[in-house]
């Protein structure tokens, strides 16, 4: 495709169409995004981050013609549910886009094939800016790509009717942004957000930015969030934090995966054992490193706590366990979480009167058998302390409902065996934190008042997974939905 020129649009005016453009890419994503057309397989050209600022601190990018094996991932995935198979047909993702706008009360009367669609691209992508020199706000600038430069603007200038904010061009991107002056600006930029090496760095280590991906700088962002954003302690925590999303598919599931950066340092953890559990799991979840993180950041906690309103309940909860179950804190708290906590369902028995539920922790089962039973000597002074068996092991402690699957929970079991576990929390063994539902085996539960479609749709669901490392001042994280 060749590369239009750039020229200078006309009109200077307001944001709500820039707000409502960021608005139609969430809704086409959550709403619209059953119509999409295999018809291209490329996946390449221009992204638009290479054309919008450097200076954004929060990203966001809609692609329309990802890499060949997010399309047809997504096409597979589609014609296991009732809702989506049937517009999968070639229907233009575009056209839902302009759709969109149109719903939002934008366009007047605009014909898409003859006004919109000779025009558009592939890919829209949203910037956030700090706020310019005597202003409060954020400023914001839509890139959107597009194939012939004259058209685009006859195009959009007749889809945003009177209110025309600033318009110019970079590349094969219109912008689109509060003012006209600012377009240009940007529209005659040496650099780029491509340029940003925060940025760079941490899309390197997301991988494939699939579908919709996102980026954010959240300590510059926060400085003008005003109540958005944390306070006190947990503001300060934040201050170097950054974090990039994607969403992307392959055949079997759709993932959110996650990088994050520069926040405070959490030490090293060791792996999670969510896949030394019973195979007959329901559901668990399962964290490493948390008594460390307890004892570490307790007094910023109690701090954060003090700054934050809305937390005088939680408050008074810690004072309630100083004296009424006699808890030295955090050091019983963190005895009790331990090197890894796991809290785990099994499947048999949820049905009956007695559910399989359980704790087990990796610490000290001594010290931690000492805590149990202060809380329990609490409770029954009060008449409230439930039935609970208990299990000391070789270096950890099992709590569960009963003496059966409690001991069951203490033993090594085979979920990591599973398919469906492995699918659905990749690198088990070295991740630090991580969580499973296997919707499979719980399927008679939550689809028992379903009928024809809804079950049928609800019944695809297989498992969903959520796997992590902490490391230092780095993380990541996935998050899986499994279909059969």
């Amino acid at each position: 495709m060749e590369r239009p020129s750039r020229r200078k649009g006309g009109g200077g005016g307001k944001k709500g169409l820039v707000i409502g453009g960021i608005a139609a890419a969430a809704v086409i994503l959550l709403g619209g995004g059953t119509v999409f057309a295999l018809t291209s397989l490329s996946g390449g050209g221009t992204q638009p981050h290479e054309v919008l600022p450097a200076s954004a601190v929060a990203y966001a990018r809609l692609d329309l013609d990802p890499a060949a094996g997010q399309k047809v991932a997504l096409f597979q995935i589609a014609q296991k549910f009732t809702v989506s198979k049937d517009t999968f047909k070639g229907d233009d993702m575009h056209k839902a886009l302009f759709d969109t706008f149109k719903g939002l009360g934008a366009g007047g009367d605009i014909d898409y094939a003859k006004d919109i669609q000779p025009w558009l691209g592939d890919r829209v992508g949203v910037g956030v800016l700090p706020p310019a020199a005597g202003k409060k706000e954020p400023g914001i600038v839509v890139a959107v790509q597009v194939k012939d430069e004259e058209q685009a603007k006859a195009g959009l200038n007749k889809l945003m009717g009177e209110d025309k904010p600033g318009l110019s061009f970079r590349e094969d991107y219109a912008l689109i942004t509060e003012d006209q002056a600012s377009a240009d600006n940007y529209a005659k930029a040496g650099d780029s957000l491509a340029d940003n090496t925060d940025f760079s760095s941490d899309f390197d280590s997301l991988g494939e930015p699939g579908i919709l991906s996102f980026w954010t700088n959240v300590g510059k962002l926060s400085e003008f969030s005003g109540d958005l954003m944390p306070s006190g302690a947990a503001a300060a925590q934040l201050k170097s934090t950054r974090m990039a999303l994607a969403l992307r598919f392959d055949s079997a599931y759709a993932e959110l995966a996650g990088v994050v950066s520069g926040s405070q340092d959490m030490g090293e953890s060791k792996p999670i054992t969510l896949g030394n559990l019973p195979a007959t799991t329901a559901g668990a979840v399962s964290l490493s490193g948390a008594g460390e993180i307890v004892t570490k950041q307790w007094k910023e906690l109690e701090k954060s706590l003090g700054q934050t309103p809305g937390t005088q309940q939680f408050t008074q909860l810690l004072d309630e366990a100083k004296t009424k179950y006699g808890l030295q804190l955090p050091g019983d708290l963190a005895t009790l979480m331990g090197e890894n906590l796991t809290v785990a369902v099994d499947s048999q028995g949820l049905g009956g009167d007695q559910i399989n539920v359980g704790v087990r922790a990796v610490t000290d089962p001594a010290k931690a058998k000492a805590v149990v039973d202060k809380v329990l000597n609490g409770m029954s002074s009060g008449g409230q302390a439930p039935p609970l068996a208990r299990v000391e092991g070789e270096g950890t402690y099992t709590v569960a409902t009963n003496d059966a699957y409690a001991k069951k929970l203490s033993e090594e079991g085979g979920l990591g065996d599973s398919d469906s576990f492995k699918t659905a929390v990749p690198d088990a063994d070295s991740a630090t934190f991580g969580a499973f539902v296997d919707l499979n085996k719980i399927e008679s539960m939550y689809t028992a008042n379903l009928q024809g479609e809804n079950k049928a749709n609800a019944e695809v669901l297989r498992a969903v997974g959520l796997s992590g490392k902490a490391s230092g001042n780095e993380g990541s994280f996935s998050l899986r939905v499994l279909f059969d």
